[in-house]
């Protein structure tokens, strides 16, 4: 009950997001963080990826349009792959895969976010 509460607080949480942003203004790591909460079990004991997971990385993906936005997720996503306690890199790699999502660059903390286009 305690997750399928969590779940559903998530999933507000996303649709606040993404239908406060404006257009024109840039991605945040707050934005990330919340479009790839749901994410944080499978890519620590993988599994079924959740539905909201992949929501949260197809909506990623259509907000980073330019170059200065991938480059920002991709930041964003290091720092917050580095906050996961038990985050297996295999999994967090193939994650956009997973959910149908082609990125130009790999999910991991090694990535050089500024070579990425």
């Amino acid at each position: 009950m305690a997750s399928s509460n969590a779940m559903k607080l998530t999933l507000v949480a996303l649709l606040c997001v993404v239908v406060a942003l404006p257009i024109a203004q840039a991605i945040t790591c707050g934005q990330v963080a919340s479009n790839v909460a749901p994410c944080t079990t499978y890519v620590k004991s993988g599994g079924a990826v959740p539905a909201a997971c992949c929501n949260g990385v197809r909506n990623l993906n259509a907000m980073a349009k330019t170059t200065p936005d991938r480059q920002t997720v991709c930041n964003c996503l290091k720092q917050v792959a580095g906050g996961i306690k038990g985050l297996n890199p295999n999994l967090a790699a193939g994650l956009p895969g997973k959910c149908g999502v082609s990125v130009p660059f790999k999910i991991s903390t090694s990535t050089n976010c500024a070579t990425v286009k």
